[in-house]
């Protein structure tokens, strides 16, 4: 393979001409390899039909080199070879650095037919089922404390259990880890009965021990995660014997059991400290319908735990690879289409008539706030009027709706955002611009984005997944917004979220969170900017196609029927 990749070193610095005239010296430069490596390299690629190569004998005498096949052609190569070495990362690579090539793209089609989708084999008389997933974003940890991107939680909830659950049609929360539960009538004392005998995938049965240092984990935390509000108002948590736990909060809190089936809540082992934090998250042990065997350079391989408690996966392996060109700006629409052979497509950016299109309820909302904790133009509600007005095409951007004392033009704008929705801001910045607004874009990761990079800007671009952790997710990003608003609103805004967070019956809790969406829109602090749905496209030959939570594709209940022969 490394002989592929000297091709396409000596192809990139000399391939713009039809032959080239140079030394062994050169060359050996160029590939850091002594004179006799690129004496066996030269041949190599001459005795493969790569190259020609015309020597000249004597001290100072440049040689002719001519490239007779071409670069695609050598990557389809080493992609084919890495694939075949179950080098996936290395084979990815190569269709990255090359994308842009017709010739490539063919290749790649067909490869991606035969890698990707369904494998199935037949060992002593059973089916082995194998999915083999892509996902947009990479997976760096799914430990429930450290993850940060939707996809690790995707992988995080086939993983771990938590102690109660949602159903995949409404909002009922079910058992779990825990098979009943009670409160008192405070509602600040939560005590969970656990089922016996849950194992972790690398043995242990689960207790009460556990659930405790789960939580006490997240409480000492010093962390700004999602849901954190909530989980550091837990003032207390106590096994009471090994299958009874009890929880007492500072105060009651009716969003306490929805978060409790969200992946940030799920239940990890208490030997963790024993593996380390940092080895955890890429060797994770749970008590989920998989166990991750391995899970490096782009890809997680999971396969299916025998003795979950709650019935056999279908699947008996899942291999879960990031495309890394999928992020990439220019092309995300290009790559849904490249992704059309895979048995199961999540967010799919076409209609295919061979697919059965489902959707869950999930939505993705973009939206941006405004930082008026930041001294700046937007402090002003007129010009934050006049900004959402240029937005929404329905006015003309006129000088005379600027305060006077921001006459001045451009108006300075900063947008924060993280990598995902790099893009969307820029697309922003450049629509502002027409209305007279200079705008840069900040874009940083999403552990920075928690930080001061947030009240150092303007405008903050982000998005939500509305789903069934909706109102969880709302309530979180209320309070991050009355952090970065005038004074007066964010009174507001936290006497509405008290008694959002007292109120039992979830509708009520949504009539007040749409309140305090209808106040931020009024007061032009929030511009939600698009909202669509999140579609599943799959071929018929899957069945039991479900969702989590989330709007993901539930592979615990995934299957393909056997092959009739």
């Amino acid at each position: 393979m490394k002989l592929h990749q000297h091709f396409l070193q000596l192809h990139s610095r000399f391939g713009s001409q039809d032959s080239v005239e140079t030394t062994l010296e050169e060359i050996g430069k160029l590939l850091d390899c002594t004179p006799r490596n690129v004496t066996n390299i030269i041949r190599s690629m001459s005795n493969d039909g790569w190259i020609s190569w015309e020597s000249s004998r004597g001290r100072g005498r440049r040689s002719t080199l001519r490239f007779l096949a071409q670069p695609e052609e050598i990557a389809v190569q080493s992609m084919l070879q890495a694939i075949n070495r179950k080098e996936i990362t290395r084979a990815i690579e190569q269709i990255r650095i090359h994308k842009q090539s017709s010739t490539l793209q063919e290749h790649l089609q067909g490869w991606l037919l035969t890698y990707f989708g369904h494998h199935a084999e037949t060992n002593s008389d059973r089916q082995i089922d194998t999915l083999r997933l892509p996902i947009r974003q990479p997976l760096h940890t799914v430990d429930p404390l450290y993850m940060n991107l939707l996809a690790e939680s995707f992988v995080a909830s086939h993983v771990f259990d938590g102690l109660v659950r949602r159903t995949n049609e409404s909002d009922e929360i079910l058992p779990s880890i825990a098979h009943a539960w009670e409160t008192d009538e405070h509602r600040t004392q939560w005590t969970f009965f656990l089922r016996k005998e849950v194992l972790f995938h690398h043995g242990k049965v689960l207790t009460a021990e556990d659930v405790v240092y789960t939580f006490e984990r997240l409480i000492r935390s010093s962390r700004r995660t999602l849901y954190s509000l909530i989980y550091k108002q837990i003032k207390a948590v106590r096994a009471l014997n090994p299958t009874t736990v009890t929880f007492e909060l500072e105060e009651p809190n009716e969003l306490f059991l929805p978060f409790l089936c969200t992946s940030r809540a799920a239940i990890v082992p208490k030997d963790l400290n024993q593996i380390g934090s940092l080895r955890f998250g890429t060797a994770p042990l749970g008590t989920g319908p998989f166990k991750i065997s391995e899970m490096h350079e782009g890809i997680c391989v999971l396969e299916a735990f025998t003795p979950y408690f709650q019935g056999r996966a279908h699947l008996d392996r899942v291999e879960i690879v990031h495309v890394p060109w999928a992020t990439e700006e220019a092309g995300a629409n290009a790559t849904s289409d490249l992704l059309s052979p895979f048995h199961i497509i999540h967010n799919p950016s076409a209609a295919d008539e061979t697919r059965s299109h489902i959707h869950s309820d999930t939505t993705v909302r973009k939206f941006f706030t405004c930082n008026t904790q930041k001294v700046g133009p937007l402090t002003d509600p007129t010009v934050r009027a006049h900004l959402f007005a240029s937005l929404q095409g329905d006015k003309e951007p006129l000088k005379s709706d600027i305060p006077a004392s921001d006459r001045t033009w451009p108006i300075p704008i900063q947008i924060a955002t993280i990598p995902p929705y790099k893009l969307d801001a820029e697309l922003l910045a450049d629509k502002l611009g027409q209305s007279g607004y200079s705008c840069t874009v900040v874009s940083v990761s999403p552990e920075e984005f928690k930080g001061n990079v947030r009240l150092a800007s303007d405008l903050i671009l982000f998005s939500l997944f509305r789903d069934q952790d909706v109102q969880l997710r709302l309530f979180d990003l209320y309070l991050t917004i009355a952090e970065h608003v005038d004074s007066h609103m964010r009174i507001d805004i936290e006497q509405a979220l008290q008694r959002i967070a007292r109120e039992s019956d979830p509708a009520v809790r949504a009539r007040h969170l749409d309140k305090i969406e209808r106040l931020l829109i009024h007061e032009h602090q929030l511009f939600i900017i698009s909202e669509r749905p999140l579609p599943t496209a799959h071929l018929p030959s899957v069945r039991g196609v479900t969702f989590n939570s989330q709007g993901w594709v539930n592979l615990r209940t995934i299957w393909f029927p056997p092959s009739i022969t």
